[in-house]
């Protein structure tokens, strides 16, 4: 326990401690109102290229470049390289590609961009199944779940009397805050069948959203065709599951006059897609809503030093970006509750046993 407990405290202090100095350096590099606002843009967008900071001065970035992957009239894969942050127009099988805004357009040799009225690229995009940096932390995260659990499992094999030592110690509470506090109240005597999701899910978005707090900025919880196929996952197993009795009460509800089945049957099913709509828009509208909000307070600091010119104001800004962080950490977790609390209470909805009336 006292090993934990060291354990925790040097992983607190390191993670602060980095994120403090992090934001520090940030700031450093940040001398204009427009580069804040690119660095803030730049910071919740995916990238073909996995960045880990870069030098102002002399305008070199570090870190490594992506794979990309195209389907068009063929499969191209090439280093994201190739593209030279947008500088190059990238030839393969004579197509030209550009890396444009971060998206991937097909072009001409000299890599012009057309537009419409509304100054949207019309040029045409490849199929684009490339491993960007949010693949590439669905990656991370993945690897770190699965050890994680596969030593939680091994050490309640190993140990005395069946029980979890060192990191299984950490996991083993919030397995069993997922499991008595969401599975069973809200899905019933079949929790067990759907309780493997749930804490899938649930530690796959803390997780996330922990990486997310760290100076290298993941933004995959913020990046909606991650959330929309978290919601997607919850919607199949919530009908795929669901039993009679939840149809019934959808297409025609008992007990209740013919002219009003008519009327509430497709308030019913826009019901059914609304659940995962919001699932998916409640945690890709808050996590990117909180990488603005911490970028806003970097601009905060910019502004104390730069234009105000207050003295101290070092303090200030490590203070400011400490209560910041604090809270983040706090919507990292409400974050997961709120996902994994919402699909059991959808799939405890479509297997309960309805009494006719």
């Amino acid at each position: 326990m006292v090993n934990l407990k060291r354990a925790l405290l040097l992983f607190t202090v390191v993670f602060f401690t980095t994120n403090l100095f992090a934001v520090q350096g940030q700031q450093a590099e940040l001398s204009t109102p427009e580069e804040i606002q690119e660095y803030s843009a730049h910071h919740v967008k995916d990238d073909y290229y996995f960045s880990l900071f870069s030098n102002k001065q002399t305008g070199k970035h570090y870190g490594f470049p992506l794979p990309v992957i195209l389907i068009d009239n063929g499969l191209k894969i090439f280093s994201s390289a190739e593209f030279h942050h947008g500088e190059t127009v990238v030839e393969k099988d004579g197509q030209h590609y550009r890396l444009y805004h971060g998206k991937i357009y097909k072009t001409d040799a000299a890599g012009t961009i057309t537009y419409n009225e509304k100054h949207y690229p019309t040029n045409e995009k490849p199929w684009d199944f490339s491993i960007t940096k949010n693949v590439t932390g669905l990656f991370i995260a993945t690897i770190i779940l699965v050890w994680a659990f596969l030593s939680l499992a091994k050490t309640y094999k190993k140990s005395p009397n069946n029980l979890p030592v060192g990191l299984g110690r950490f996991l083993e509470p919030l397995v069993l805050f997922v499991r008595d506090e969401m599975a069973q109240p809200n899905i019933g005597h079949r929790y067990k069948e759907f309780t493997p999701y749930l804490l899938a899910v649930f530690f796959l978005i803390f997780l996330l959203n922990l990486m997310g707090l760290t100076p290298i900025g993941f933004n995959v919880t913020g990046n909606i065709t991650i959330t929309f196929g978290l919601a997607i996952i919850t919607f199949l197993i919530t009908n795929l599951k669901a039993n009679k009795a939840y149809w019934k009460h959808i297409f025609w509800m008992p007990g209740v006059p013919v002219p009003f089945k008519i009327i509430l049957a497709p308030i019913e099913v826009i019901g059914m897609f609304t659940k995962p709509f919001s699932l998916m828009l409640r945690l890709f509208a808050n996590m990117t809503a909180g990488h603005f909000v911490l970028m806003g307070f970097i601009a905060v600091i910019y502004l104390f030093q730069n234009q105000l010119t207050l003295g101290g104001s070092i303090g200030v800004s490590m203070l400011l970006t400490l209560i910041i962080f604090a809270l983040k950490l706090l919507v990292a977790f409400l974050q997961a509750f709120i996902f994994t609390m919402l699909s059991s209470l959808f799939i405890g909805m479509a297997i309960e046993e309805h009494a006719d009336h």
